[in-house]
């Protein structure tokens, strides 16, 4: 496989004097296979010269793949040329979420915003809405998995040519800390969260990983629940995961080229301290990483082959638990748009009733509840065959380490800690919903 990069910036185009070296144009990766078909991941402002050269090529065969449809990652979609030549097949894909990839497309090119509309482009356009699994896509192996973002967000796992690069923009930790202190540090089950221990999993043995890495850890601290990663975080990830090359990206606009540079040099001494053989580097415009040497690890997760999105009925029902009413309101107003249908519980021997008569598909369950705490619902859930594997999302303000183990030690689903924002709560439901629906 070839990677050739067209966009680095993450959150808006940053064009000028002070990004000349590592770009100024919103992310967006080219991938070519042996086969040649040509993978494009997201759809920044990068996709214009990215199509400008496909232009030359044409016909071309292409397949889209957006991690979600904030604007940095779609705006540039109508400037892309090759949707303008009718001998163009181009396939468009990303996750399923509220509104389709079409309907979010087609918003963008509304006559309000631009002068044509998406149905008047005149190559072969098609859409799909992805969930979390194994694909099949231009001929290669794709594994999609949600990443940590406040929008449904998919990362892909491309597995071609005996080779396989990862791309996971936007992402952040899902704890506050990343080592359990019980055990050594460096080791995947070592990982204090669920989620980042998966996150881990799905990087593993990659032989490129293109990864956000916007916030230094300074910066970060400020930033919580924005949806983007220290670089610190990321490179530790992929030395445990035993990733061969390591591509930071989704640069912040506020860093020129010197402070790019400085978050690589930093980088690249966690490798050293880790004594791990990664080469990590800052993503620039213009840089191509070939890959042509086999060895790719298979992807953890789902078996080969083609699978469908998972059907996340739009009448899930969602049981809230909390014992302080304010917090059931801002709860329910997180998510009473999604479609789910909403229940309360006040307490958790009051929610161990309402879930006796009528199993919910998800409960939202606070940690600290008087008589009967979190904790205690969970280990009453799982002791019943019956609601063994009822995802729970335990959301708490006890960010504690001890806390932590102690909710996915019982049994959590996954684990949210206060404050969080409405759409990360949001996308972190469905994420499990999604889950506890595929087969």
């Amino acid at each position: 496989m070839e990677v050739r990069f067209w966009g680095t910036r993450g959150s808006l185009p940053t064009p000028g004097p002070q990004t000349v070296r590592f770009g100024g144009n919103t992310v967006c990766v080219e991938v070519r296979t042996g086969a040649g078909h040509v993978f494009i991941f997201d759809c920044g402002t990068g996709a214009r010269p990215l199509g400008d050269a496909l232009t030359a090529q044409a016909p071309v065969s292409a397949s889209i793949l957006f991690s979600h449809t904030h604007w940095d990652h779609i705006q540039g979609f109508p400037f892309f040329t090759p949707a303008f030549d009718p001998r163009n097949t181009i396939a468009l894909y990303g996750p399923q979420g509220g509104r389709s990839l079409h309907e979010t497309l087609a918003r963008q090119m509304e006559l309000s915003y631009f002068p044509v509309a998406l149905n008047q482009l005149p190559a072969t356009l098609s859409y799909t809405d992805l969930g979390e699994g194994a694909h099949t896509v231009g001929g290669a192996r794709i594994v999609a998995q949600y990443l940590n973002h406040p929008a449904v967000t998919l990362g892909y796992r491309v597995e071609a040519d005996g080779a396989a690069v990862v791309y996971a923009c936007d992402h952040e930790p899902f704890g506050g800390a990343l080592w359990r202190s019980d055990t050594a540090t460096g080791r995947l089950e070592s990982i204090l969260h669920e989620g980042d221990r998966r996150h881990a999993r799905f990087l593993a043995g990659a032989d490129l990983v293109i990864h956000d890495a916007q916030y230094t850890p300074e910066e970060y601290r400020a930033r919580k629940n924005w949806g983007h990663s220290p670089f610190e975080y990321v490179v530790e990830l992929a030395c445990s995961a035993g990733v061969k090359r390591l591509a930071l990206t989704h640069h912040d606009p506020s860093h020129d080229d010197a402070a790019v540079a400085e978050i690589e040099r930093h980088a690249r001494a966690v490798a050293e301290r880790r004594h791990a053989p990664l080469e990590v580097f800052c993503a620039f415009e213009g840089a191509r990483v070939l890959l042509d040497a086999p060895g790719g690890a298979p992807a953890a997760g789902p078996a080969a082959g083609p699978a469908p999105p998972a059907a996340i009925a739009s009448g899930a029902r969602v049981l809230i638990v909390d014992d302080d009413p304010v917090m059931r309101r801002l709860t329910r107003g997180a998510i009473e748009n999604d479609g789910y249908v909403l229940t309360e519980a006040a307490n958790g021997r009051e929610a161990l009733e309402r879930i006796k008569r009528e199993t919910p598909d998800l409960v939202i369950l606070d940690f600290v509840m008087p008589e009967l705490d979190g904790l205690g619902v969970l280990r009453v859930l799982r002791a019943d065959p019956a609601t063994v594997t009822l995802p729970v999302l335990l959301v708490t303000s006890q960010a504690d380490e001890d806390s932590t183990r102690a909710g996915f030690e019982v049994g959590a689903t996954d684990y949210l800690t206060k404050p969080f924002s409405s759409p990360q709560l949001s996308a972190r439901v469905r994420a499990c919903l999604a889950r506890a629906s595929r087969p």
